[in-house]
């Protein structure tokens, strides 16, 4: 056994991970292929004793800079969260050019809770970003993230819903296709960043094409919109996503290698919420796998592919 650790009563768990919230202000991770044992009651602590097996990954160095509990908040520089006020709903439903002076500078999530959504949103906690989340199940994100991120759920397609969502959102990362082809109007946000899969069902055949045809379609047309949108866009063309740890390998950003190549899901949330610093002054596009070429400084790399764009 690695050691035993007390820890307080509350522990969470979610996708067949158990995270628990210790007093030494760190998130511990315990892998569902670890052996451990607990018992938790009430106004009780519970015991953990817990065999590691592996290294700590990237999305676990992440989660040990996740505050220990909402007392501790301020340690970390989260954002403060306005509480929701009931009666301004209908205040909340005026016009966006009501309010010219509106702050912008919240990062909006689309499918907050898919993989790639989580491992964007905790690489923005760490970036003490303020976050919205679009998600399905709302007390899940608030169990998983707690005040750290606003959870919102709802029908994008519904226009009230959506100015709600939007309001104070600077920017929004779409981990994966179909929120832009389902919305109508994004006034005010100043860059959208979409991982888009459309390389990989073009470069599909036979059965493969068959399944991914309504995926494709949705694709081309999330593109199309936000292409047509007149929003400055960054389209990140990634290869086949794989479920491989992230920043062990190097990348590759020629035309066409989506289409045969693979990325790490953690390296394709992370060049993402990387793209967040660099707005183009149109429309960026490119593709990108795992390869050999180092990027040490994103915001150069990316300058350097908007730059060859023009050209």
């Amino acid at each position: 056994m690695a050691g035993t650790t007390v820890l307080p009563p509350t522990l969470f768990c979610q996708n067949s991970l158990v995270f628990s919230a210790s007093l030494n202000n760190s998130c511990t991770k315990l892998a569902k292929d670890s052996s451990f044992v607990f018992d938790v009651q009430e106004k009780r602590r519970g015991l953990i004793r817990c065999s590691a097996k592996k290294k700590i990954s990237f999305v676990d160095q992440i989660l040990d800079y996740i505050e220990g509990g909402p007392k501790l908040r301020k340690w970390y520089g989260a954002p403060d969260l306005i509480p929701k006020d009931e009666s301004n709903e209908e205040d909340q439903d005026k016009d966006e050019d009501e309010y010219p002076d509106e702050v912008r500078d919240t990062v909006l999530v689309t499918d907050g809770d898919s993989e790639i959504g989580q491992i964007v949103i905790l690489s923005l906690i760490v970036k003490r970003t303020r976050i919205k989340a679009l998600v399905k199940d709302k007390r899940n994100a608030m169990e998983s993230f707690g005040n750290y991120v606003e959870s919102i759920a709802g029908d994008a397609s519904d226009k009230k819903f959506l100015k709600k969502a939007l309001q104070g959102v600077r920017s929004i990362v779409c981990p994966k296709e179909g929120f832009i082809a389902n919305v109508g109007s994004l006034k005010g946000v100043k860059h959208v960043i979409l991982l888009s899969q459309l390389s990989v069902y073009r470069g599909s055949s036979g059965v493969q094409a068959l399944m991914s045809g309504n995926a494709r379609k949705l694709a081309e047309k999330d593109e199309s919109t936000l292409m047509a949108s007149g929003i400055p866009y960054t389209i990140i063309r990634a290869g086949v996503l794989q479920n491989t740890p992230g920043g062990k390998q190097g990348f590759k950003f020629v035309e066409g290698c989506a289409a045969t190549g693979s990325l790490s899901k953690e390296d394709a949330a992370s060049i993402c919420v990387e793209a967040l610093e660099t707005i183009p002054q149109k429309g960026l596009i490119f593709e990108v796998v795992n390869g050999d070429e180092k990027v040490s400084d994103w915001k150069e790399c990316l300058t350097s592919l908007m730059e060859k764009k023009e050209q």
